[in-house]
């Protein structure tokens, strides 16, 4: 039976691990480990920055996510974004992000907050379906970035 939880810090090396692959398999890029175990631990040390979730089966951390906040003045009140998601190669099409998303969404309308948001790599069409048999709407708004 799979398992819907906040991630605790023993939970890092699976989600170091995850972060490492998903690197790899949607961008072709190796993450450095010291870098982002200190990120990871980071969202650990300083819960302004974000909360972690995983979803296991017997003990095993199966898939993770994180979410960050965004302060929206317009509804007073916060959005959560997923980001980091990862679902391990054996897990994927199971409903295990379902779960999670299900999952974050209570816990968020609890805490007040506006809406759920995330981001996901434009030419990923498996996950946008996904999100979009889920109720997301991908229309609305374009993401630009400047990165170092």
């Amino acid at each position: 039976m799979i398992t819907v939880r906040r991630a605790t810090p023993d939970d890092a090396p699976a989600i170091i691990s995850f972060q490492q692959a998903m690197a790899m398999e949607t961008e072709g890029m190796e993450l450095k480990s010291d870098l982002i175990t200190m990120g990871v631990m980071a969202v650990f040390h300083d819960p302004g920055k974000g909360q972690y979730y995983v979803a296991e089966e017997m003990n095993r951390v199966v898939a993770s996510l994180m979410i960050t906040y965004e302060w929206s003045d317009w509804r007073n009140a916060s959005v959560w974004w997923f980001q980091s998601v990862y679902v391990i190669p054996e897990y994927r099409r199971k409903g295990i992000f379902r779960m999670m998303y299900d999952h974050v969404k209570m816990e968020g309308m609890e805490c007040g907050i506006a809406g759920l948001r995330l981001y996901v790599e434009s030419g990923n069409v498996r996950a946008q379906k996904t999100y979009e048999a889920m109720g997301m709407n991908g229309s609305h708004y374009r993401t630009f970035e400047w990165m170092v």
